[in-house]
């Protein structure tokens, strides 16, 4: 090869790490929550997650030239200092979309079968209508649901935009994909409030599966603790590790910062990476994604006229099972440690498109293809 071995640092948590970058060098894996400036000696690369804070105090005295955040959020990476050190960043904005879009999809049909109503007959509010928001909105436009989208940034240069206000009191579902704002015109820390949350109508459902500081946990608590008509998803929460039990008590169902971890949303967040260093170093990528997958445990399902979309749906994703897996380890001392344990060893889950429905008549299938499985 042209360039030089690379000495390359990386999360353990990372999936396919060593099977994407094995032939670009040496790879070390290390713990990215505890990750000190001197374990970073001698590297060339540095591969993170949202745990690492990428700062000037991390990298002084190192010798990196490229650092990948195999993420959506940049909010962990001082990327002005990387900029001003000539140092390379690339993350993967959009790599786990699709996941976070079916987390949101599969928890909304579980709990509206719960009380026999249907998604179809709701409207739905999406706050933040990026990568994950707009693919959230297509799927749920294109089976028929009504979408209110709230976007202040879009709003200014897009017409289809309400107020926060507005969506607020007039979606049956409210789902949260803004990223961490601190400042500038539009901050999302604790975009809602006391104030906002009064707003809910009677028998809403509010879902976050974004940033944990959006919604003020304090202010939630008391909401729910006056609101039990009000159901909440909550993926991400204010203070993680640490999650607040008596919060999550009050959650419908509760789970730790997963929504994304699709096998295929973790694999091509490094797979971006892999990308972009292939770009950095002046060569062409070899591999396709669809090379690092293992075949889904159920590939291909046949239909009859009668079926249940939930019961499909749920053979791809359970999201009580981690709701059950998480609430196992609340209220422990060691609960946050539980909480990063329970995000590395996450099993194996696949998207939709992984499972292939077949039927006689594809009318049958309704709105399957809609939600993103694979027809033929």
């Amino acid at each position: 090869m042209s360039h030089k071995k690379l000495s390359i640092v990386a999360d353990e948590n990372i999936p396919y790490a060593q099977q994407m970058f094995a032939q670009y060098g040496d790879i070390r894996q290390v713990n990215g929550r505890t990750l000190k400036a001197e374990q970073l000696a001698g590297a060339d690369v540095l591969l993170v997650r949202s745990v690492t804070k990428v700062t000037a105090a991390l990298l002084a005295g190192s010798a990196i030239k490229f650092v990948g955040s195999a993420t959506i959020g940049t909010d962990h990476i001082d990327q002005e200092y990387l900029q001003q050190q000539g140092i390379v960043f690339s993350s993967a904005p959009g790599c786990n979309a699709n996941a976070v879009v079916e987390y949101d999809i599969s928890c909304l049909s579980e709990l509206l079968a719960q009380s026999a109503e249907r998604l179809i007959d709701k409207t739905v509010a999406i706050i933040g209508v990026g990568n994950v928001g707009q693919r959230l909105a297509d799927r749920l436009t294109a089976m028929g649901v009504k979408v209110l989208r709230n976007d202040p940034p879009r709003a200014q240069h897009e017409s289809g935009f309400h107020t926060l206000e507005y969506v607020l009191k007039n979606a049956d579902i409210i789902t949260m994909h803004t990223p961490l704002v601190k400042s500038g015109p539009y901050p999302s820390v604790h975009l809602l409030k006391a104030e906002q949350l009064a707003l809910l109508k009677p028998g809403a459902i509010l879902l976050n599966a974004g940033r944990g500081p959006t919604i003020n946990n304090s202010d939630l608590l008391d909401f729910l603790k006056r609101r039990s008509d009000v159901r909440t998803v909550l993926d991400v929460w204010e203070h993680e590790p640490k999650v607040d039990k008596a919060l999550a008590d009050l959650v419908t169902i509760a789970t730790p910062h997963i929504a994304g971890y699709s096998l295929e949303g973790r694999a091509m967040g490094t797979f971006m990476l892999k990308e972009a260093l292939c770009r950095w170093l002046g060569e062409s990528n070899q591999t396709a994604f669809a090379d690092f997958l293992p075949l889904p445990e159920v590939a291909n399902l046949e239909l009859n006229k009668v079926f249940n979309p939930l019961s499909i749906i749920g053979l791809v994703y359970d999201p009580f099972s981690d709701d059950r897996a998480f609430r196992a380890t609340l209220g422990h001392s060691e609960q946050p440690i539980a909480f990063d344990l329970l995000r590395k060893n996450y099993p194996m889950r696949r998207e939709f498109n992984s499972l292939t429905l077949t039927s006689n008549d594809l009318s049958d299938l309704g709105y399957m293809d809609k939600l993103g499985f694979s027809i033929v």
